[in-house]
């Protein structure tokens, strides 16, 4: 038994390494060619047109796994099937659980794998690679990002941090403003929210509320029911800063989420993606499931028609994935079932299958 099952790991793990790398690396070339319209004019080298390949990589690997699993599951044990390996253990006192069982670590390595790459290497890899995105556009960087709050630089060499900012209302929470002179601070301006005003004003600008003015040289404080700061930059600036799900792990985008909430403002969407970082690991588990008890209950015309099956259920589950966190996105329906219901129903389905295979 011991001898089966190292023979069916080793080629388990060969064909997976081969094809989780190629089509991660295939989808990373992808998205360089999409951007190379914006990098060209811009002449850049062969070595950063590389990195920004390489960085986008551990994020289209974290998305391919559950596929890769589910194709190299349902192609290996479809040839042992085909072969009669498999009835040929059977008839031999075998029992085909038993050699399968390293399978099932394998899908929790896996799925652990994929939790702890999500939360470490994807976050920090898609930021390197929107920072270095800038500097091939030839862009200059005027807004950061970090655990919520952004810091921008202003159109006058002033400096401001926002501790909350709402796309959604063009609204911006905790605004601190440092004025430099000469590389001297001269002013600080707080203001207890700042909002985006358009209309009858030919020139869009913030409007600061509840402001106190520190004039530094002077020492003297003044305070204002509501200043006009032009100089912030449109909201746009500031969308465009804003990180995406996939460059925070679970504890920052939950901190975010609760300071929203703190503030009166409920965002449907950061909940939804808050438990997606959870369960979208764990299908790696029921992938290569699901991909073991299909070939054990037929036997494929073959590797490519395994391949192409294993590809048709991917793209199932990934769309109807998709389209339960739209739901969830939408308020249609709450986070927790909009990230959960599809990993259940294929959770269900694969440990049914998978209790069902005949010994």
């Amino acid at each position: 038994m011991l001898k089966l099952q190292r023979y069916y790991l080793r080629e388990f793990l060969k064909l997976f390494s081969l094809l989780s790398v190629g089509l991660a690396l295939i989808f990373s070339i992808l998205e360089l060619v999409e951007k190379m319209d914006e990098f060209l004019p811009h002449n850049p080298s062969l070595d950063n047109l590389v990195l920004y390949m390489l960085l986008n990589f551990p994020k289209f690997l974290l998305y391919l796994l559950p596929a890769a699993l589910l194709i190299c599951a349902l192609f290996i044990f479809s040839q042992a099937s085909r072969s009669r390996e498999l009835t040929a253990i059977k008839a031999t006192g075998g029992r085909l659980k038993v050699i399968l069982y390293p399978f099932i670590t394998l899908g929790l390595g896996a799925s652990i794998f994929a939790f702890v790459v999500g939360e470490t290497v994807v976050p920090d890899f898609s930021k390197r690679a929107n920072q270095l995105r800038y500097t091939l556009q030839k862009k200059q960087q005027k807004i950061a990002f970090q655990e919520g709050s952004l810091w921008i630089r202003g159109e006058h060499g002033s400096f401001v941090r926002i501790e909350l900012y709402i796309p959604e209302k063009n609204l911006a929470q905790g605004v601190s403003i440092f004025v430099l002179k000469e590389d001297t601070l001269i002013k600080r301006i707080e203001a207890q929210e700042a909002s985006w005003r358009t209309i009858q004003n030919p020139e869009p600008f913030w409007l600061l509320r509840n402001v106190t003015v520190y004039d530094i040289p002077s020492g003297n404080v003044h305070t204002a029911a509501e200043i006009e700061f032009p100089d912030l930059g449109s909201p746009d600036l500031f969308t465009e800063g804003m990180k995406a799900a996939e460059e925070m792990g679970i504890i920052e985008l939950y901190r975010y989420n609760e300071r929203l909430q703190k503030s009166g403002f409920k965002n449907t969407k950061l909940p939804v993606d808050f438990h997606a970082k959870i369960s979208y690991p764990l299908i790696n588990l029921f992938m290569i499931l699901l991909g073991i008890s299909l070939s054990m209950k037929s036997t494929f015309g073959g590797g490519l028609f395994a391949a192409g099956l294993g590809l048709l259920i991917s793209t199932v589950y990934w769309f109807a994935y998709t389209m339960t966190l739209s739901l969830g996105y939408a308020g249609v329906i709450p986070p927790f079932i909009a990230a959960w219901f599809m990993p259940f129903v294929f959770g269900t389905i694969s440990f049914f299958l998978f209790k069902k295979i005949p010994e």
